[in-house]
């Protein structure tokens, strides 16, 4: 039995459970790494080539992983101990950080060295996510399920406002001290790993079948609400990625400096984070399809409303609510999955819906990114707002069981 220290009802309760509460740490541990190496990549691979090709090349490096290996890091989540699964895939990212730090300190770092790096990285990450999201809700009760993946995903969100900055301030002592940093935080993440206890009842294994590995996709396209959801996530993401134009925003819009970019990429996630921890405290009961998609409307508009914005502090208030709006989506999809999905079959599950995320992710900057170009800067992000829009209410009519949705159990 794990030790524990709940009150039922209680919003914390979920970190009165000492292997949740030691999940949720290391979670923060590893993201905050994460986040740290991608600032110190970035500054000090633009710093040797002086090529934004080859800043756009670390999006590529890192997602390629994810593409190559989406069935093979689900098969292995449903057959090998995750909790061994964090533990080595976070001790190959301390090991690869420290040799970017090393590399560093010597003046061998090549931009072919940090590519490289990334990509050993971004593969730990492949098997990691899945691995991750599998176990959230099997290191507690059922009844904290939703508590626990929104604290989950506040875990998220903290390491996306520190991570950022933390690393730009580490990284003015020297390039190689981020990389030391990481190194430490992700050691630490795969110690703690390790001490995990899954809540008895929940560990189960699926047999070894020749289609086993293709079966997440399977259950996917058998099961509607998942498959709804999770396409509703990747096409409204897809359309909407306003995100990945700011630093033209802040430049040519609003008129700001570094500073102000600074801002707005840190308003989304104060959002996100104030709403998950509203979330673990008030968890979704009822009404939990039409709440999602909801979020998913207020988040298009979020995204005319920012495209419309002259003003810096208007601007930031408008993306705290599209970070609230998406961490609302996101929670109700992510305990949707989980608590429909029998763990035996959640690592496969949990890889496909981390490629979709990827994918609308990545796609999402490049889709930005093409209609800027085409349509210019304002028309493109309003149309990418009214297509996000467009997909929720589309999917209300195509995926009607989702839409009527009102309590989140388990199968």
């Amino acid at each position: 039995m794990p030790a524990t220290n709940t009150k039922q009802g209680s919003a914390r309760a979920v970190f009165g459970i000492r292997s949740y509460k030691n999940f949720w740490i290391a979670r923060v541990c590893s993201a905050m790494a994460y986040q740290i190496v991608g600032v110190a990549v970035g500054w000090q691979l633009y710093a040797i080539t002086k090529s934004t090709f080859a800043l756009g090349m670390i999006g590529l490096t890192q997602f390629l992983p994810l593409l190559l290996l989406v069935l093979i890091v689900g098969h292995v989540a449903d057959k090998v101990r995750r909790q061994s699964i964090l533990a080595v895939c976070r001790a190959v990212e301390a090991l690869t950080t420290l040799a970017l730090a090393v590399a560093t300190y010597l003046h061998h770092l090549s931009p072919l060295g940090i590519f490289t790096g990334v990509a050993i990285i971004g593969a730990a990450r492949a098997f990691e996510n899945p691995s991750t999201q599998a176990m959230v809700t099997t290191v507690v009760p059922e009844e904290l399920a939703p508590s626990a993946i929104a604290w989950s995903s506040s875990a998220n969100q903290t390491a996306s406002i520190i991570g950022p900055a933390l690393g730009g301030f580490l990284y003015v002592a020297g390039p190689q001290v981020p990389y030391m940093t990481c190194g430490a935080l992700f050691v630490l993440a795969s110690l703690l790993s390790v001490t995990v206890q899954l809540w008895p009842g929940t560990a189960a294994k699926s047999p070894n079948t020749a289609t086993s590995i293709f079966s997440g996709v399977h259950y996917i396209r058998e099961h509607k609400n998942i498959l709804g959801s999770i396409s509703l996530d990747l096409f409204a993401v897809l359309f909407g990625g306003a995100t990945a134009l700011l630093p033209v925003y802040a430049q040519d819009i609003l008129h700001t400096g570094p500073w102000g970019l600074g801002l707005l990429r840190l308003s989304p996630a104060i959002g996100a984070l104030t709403t998950s921890i509203i979330l673990a405290h008030h968890p979704i009961r009822r009404n939990a399809g039409l709440r999602m998609f909801f979020a998913v409307i207020i988040f298009g508009l979020a995204t005319i409303a920012f495209a419309l914005s002259r003003s810096i502090w208007l601007s930031m208030a408008v993306l705290a609510v599209l970070g609230s709006a998406d961490v609302v989506s996101v929670v109700i999809r992510s305990t949707l999955v989980q608590l429909e999905t029998p763990n035996e079959m959640r690592g496969r599950v949990s890889a496909v819906n981390v490629l979709f995320i990827g994918t609308s992710n990545q796609l999402g900057e490049f889709e930005s990114g093409i209609t800027a170009s085409w349509f210019g800067l304002i028309p493109a992000t309003i149309l990418g707002g009214v297509g996000s829009i467009f997909v929720a209410v589309l999917w209300m009519r195509l995926f009607p069981g989702l839409r009527k949705l009102d309590r989140l159990h388990s199968r």
